[in-house]
């Protein structure tokens, strides 16, 4: 049977239960709380079940803690999906909203998303929806505006 990867010296299980107690994060705590387990000499199955995980989940704890301290173990943000644009392609579309279109080259007085996203696959080759032209645009810090309709008024005499 081979050993597991061994856990950082310079963190005691006082000291984890320390900063368990002293963290706000629950996650933290639980994965402190379990790695103290492991420091005290208990097998690491034992962390596992006090934890409710996986042997391999309480592996990557460790990982975490030695490579990052008590701070590696805090729940990281998801990275999410690549962007649709590149910083190139999103200066262009800035420069083309910036200037409006003209209504002898692109046939539109104003420009919608659906015509900022035609121009887009014309010049880039990249299809995107419209709502997503709208993120990216909300992103760049433009809004939309749009003019606010008038009742018509009617004087009858």
């Amino acid at each position: 049977m081979r050993t597991g990867v061994p856990l950082r010296k310079d963190f005691d299980g006082a000291q984890l239960r320390g900063l368990a107690q002293r963290s706000r994060d629950g996650a933290q705590n639980r994965r402190l709380l379990a790695l103290a387990v492991i420091d005290d000499g208990h097998r690491r199955s034992d962390a596992a079940r006090c934890a409710g995980v996986g042997l391999q989940i309480v592996r990557d704890w460790v990982l975490r803690l030695n490579a990052a301290g008590p701070k590696g173990l805090k729940d990281r943000k998801a990275s999410g999906p690549p962007r649709k644009l590149s910083e190139e392609q999103r200066a262009a579309l800035a420069a083309m909203v910036e200037s409006g279109p003209d209504p002898a080259v692109h046939g539109v007085v104003r420009w919608r998303r659906c015509d900022l996203a035609a121009w887009l696959k014309e010049r880039f080759g990249v299809s995107l929806a419209e709502t997503t032209v709208g993120r990216e645009l909300r992103r760049m810090g433009y809004a939309k505006l749009s003019a606010r309709p008038r009742e018509s008024v009617r004087y009858v005499v």
